[in-house]
């Protein structure tokens, strides 16, 4: 990259720190769902690593075809692994040693010396498609010649499995075309093919057993591993002479159509070095799009690298025009929550708004009884409708949306009636378990907010009633509506929208604060008593557009959430001095949902929390540079360079010093402190804000 700094450098001293190296991890993504990852020491410590991790069904069915690729150097008679994997014993070989540096510009390249041999291994992934490149420069500055090998490990497994070769046995079949390998896969069905520019192929099978993934077994998940080692391909390098050479990895469900993409790729250097250049420029260009639309904004380091991650969760088909947002790496799925949290941030401020179209489109599609799905299953691509509020963040989002592109057009063309069909299903409780109640608030089972975790069927925080963020979303989507219906002259529909938004906001308000605290309750129960408990849910009140509460009462929720809530990197989701606080995320998965939302930090949060702060403190130049230093630039200066390397993971410990946990790269967790930054600290507005908001006067 010329233009924008976008690298991440560790030299062999930072290395050197084999437990620090194996908590920071590294991601590319193919705009698939498909994706390359592992750890800066090359060692995988999930099972979700691996060097092709293909989407069969874009951005679903995910698989690891490939979970590693691993070279030895043969120098005269002796044998030189420069690989390293875990197993339960430890880590062998110890191939890591050889690793002098490794970069992330932006792509992960290793840098390794074995006895005068210098080699540098590079990993990037074509847009849009199912592949994997592999690309080596080898420099033997040695008396003799020399051999590398390159061995395949081959499991194509769904990613939150494991293979156990005992137990259920993959059945693996080859065949080889010179420098080309195709292994066909039975149950589940599968096509791999690698394919070297150089060299030749030797047919090997043998299989590494018990791979040991730490980060697993310290989730409580399935953490052993068998791979298949179909062979190897054997490249000479000579003695005081250079060699480059590259192997790509593809593979898919239909042979026919892998076979294909294995034709389309680059079958020289040549080639590979020109592929590497339009993925480079990929990225360059998002930036370059992002310093255009934003001309006083500064690029630097960290704010790159948050530009181009939100490139990663946007996601679509092999030829379709729809997109979707992938919620996190490794293993969420889309979410209809997670994608119109984060859309405003990943489409919005970057000014992708025909991705934001068909990302409402694709949901438009799957509504029923007046919802969106909060996911669609990996496996099955089923749509599942278990939220109360992802509908209305739907809703938030298309308000989102008009601020920034003033298009009524589209939105009335495409999305009108289903929207008016939200209103209605939720007044006839269509859906179960979610109503408007006769005071005019949305009524709910439990376990249909965000704060969704549960243990043996039992919800962990179950909410059931009237959840503080769902009212206030329930409110500012009926003044949307209103403002749609004035737009669309439907006066008869604006007057009933904005009937319905009055009763909401006198019941709210008379059922909401808790005079004792000074500040919300988090939900009223079926029988009407509040829970008092401390959360950052009450801060979606104060931030949204339209603010359900008067600015008195949103100078005391602001106040009370800073006071109980803020950490450098997010809010806590439950305040220290609760008894049911879990300051630590981790262990098995029982104990990571109790901690999930009862003190568990979320970046996200910080995105709500700046604009609710700057709207009760304003927005002048002293407050927006006080609430950058002190809310959000311990999170976006640092975060960036550790744990998930370019992008922000999806929660925090809500103990010091907050270690990173769950995804290393979370969509929302991008793409609220980044729209934050844009919108509220450097205050630059959404270009029809005005002319959309004064529509309701």
């Amino acid at each position: 990259m010329e233009k924008f700094t976008l690298s991440v450098c560790l030299n062999g001293k930072a290395l050197s720190n084999v437990e620090d190296s194996l908590r920071k991890e590294w991601i590319i993504t193919n705009g698939l769902g498909g994706y390359v990852s592992s750890t800066v020491l090359g060692v995988n410590t999930r099972k979700y690593h691996g060097v092709l991790i293909a989407a069969f069904n874009p951005p679903r069915n995910r698989r690891v075809c490939v979970a590693k690729i691993d070279e030895e150097l043969k120098v005269g008679n002796a044998i030189y692994p420069a690989f390293a994997n875990e197993f339960q014993s430890g880590i062998y070989p110890k191939g890591h040693d050889y690793i002098q540096g490794f970069h992330l510009s932006p792509f992960p390249k290793y840098v390794y010396n074995v006895q005068n041999v210098k080699f540098s291994k590079t990993l990037f992934m074509p847009y849009r498609k199912n592949a994997t490149i592999t690309a080596y420069e080898f420099s033997n500055a040695g008396e003799v010649d020399i051999e590398v090998r390159i061995f395949p490990m081959v499991t194509c497994r769904h990613f939150h499995s494991v293979v156990d070769r005992w137990r259920n046995p993959p059945k693996f079949s080859q065949k080889t075309y010179g420098r080309r390998v195709k292994i066909n896969v039975e149950k589940p069905q599968a096509t791999i093919i690698l394919e070297a520019t150089h060299g030749v192929y030797a047919q090997a099978e043998r299989w590494v057993e018990r791979v040991y993934f730490r980060e697993e077994h310290h989730r409580g998940e399935s953490h052993l591993d068998d791979w298949y080692q179909p062979g190897f391909f054997a490249v000479k390098v000579g003695r005081k002479s250079a060699e480059r050479f590259a192997l790509t990895v593809v593979a898919g469900e239909d042979e026919s159509d892998v076979e294909k993409l294995a034709d389309e790729m680059p079958a020289t250097m040549y080639d590979v070095g020109n592929l590497y250049i339009a993925e480079c420029e990929h990225r360059e260009h998002l930036l370059e799009r992002f310093y255009e639309e934003h001309k006083d904004i500064e690029p630097k380091d960290w704010l790159n690298w948050l530009v181009c991650a939100t490139d990663m969760f946007i996601v679509g088909g092999f030829e379709k025009a729809w997109r979707s947002v992938v919620a996190g790496y490794h293993w969420f799925e889309d979410w209809g929550r997670d994608t119109f949290i984060a859309l405003p941030g990943l489409m919005l401020v970057t000014g992708r708004f025909e991705d934001a179209r068909q990302t409402f489109l694709t949901f438009n599609q799957h509504f029923m009884d007046g919802l969106i799905p909060n996911f669609i299953s990996d496996s099955e691509a089923k749509p599942v409708y278990n939220a109360v509020d992802a509908t209305l963040w739907f809703v938030n989002a298309v308000l989102q949306y008009l601020k920034y592109t003033g298009d009524f057009e589209f939105v009335q063309k495409n999305l009108w009636e289903n929207m008016k069909a939200i209103v209605e299903n939720f007044e006839m409780g269509k859906s179960p378990k979610i109503c408007v109640d006769c005071d005019g608030l949305i009524l709910h089972g439990p376990q249909l907010t965000w704060m969704d975790t549960a243990i043996n069927g039992q919800p962990v925080n179950p909410r059931a009633g009237k959840a503080v963020e769902v009212q206030a979303l329930w409110y500012n989507a009926l003044k949307t509506m209103e403002i749609l219906a004035r737009r669309f002259k439907e006066p008869s529909s604006a007057e009933k929208f904005a009937c319905l938004a009055e009763k909401a906001k006198e019941s709210f308000n008379a059922k909401f604060w808790n005079h004792e605290k000074g500040c919300l309750f988090d939900a009223i129960d079926e029988n009407g008593f509040g829970d008092a408990s401390i959360r950052p849910n009450q801060i979606v009140a104060v931030a949204l557009d339209f603010t359900i509460l008067d600015k008195a009462k949103c100078d005391r929720v602001v106040d009370v959430v800073r006071r109980e809530l803020i950490t450098p990197f997010g809010l806590r989701t439950l305040a220290k001095g609760d008894p049911r606080y879990a300051g630590v995320y981790r262990g098995d998965r029982r104990s990571r949902d109790l901690a999930y939302h009862n003190g568990t930090v979320w970046p996200w949060l910080l995105g709500p929390f700046i604009k609710a702060y700057l709207k009760v403190e304003g927005y002048g130049e002293y407050t927006r540079e006080y609430a950058f230093r002190n809310f959000l630039a311990p999170l976006l200066t640092t975060q960036v360079f550790e744990a998930g390397l370019g992008a922000i993971s999806e929660v925090y410990d809500g103990d010091p010093p907050h270690k990173a946990n769950g995804c290393i790269a979370q969509a929302w967790s991008v793409a609220e402190p980044l729209r934050a930054y844009v919108e509220d600290i450097l205050y630059y507005r959404p270009s029809f804000e005005r002319e959309v908001l004064k529509i309701l006067g």
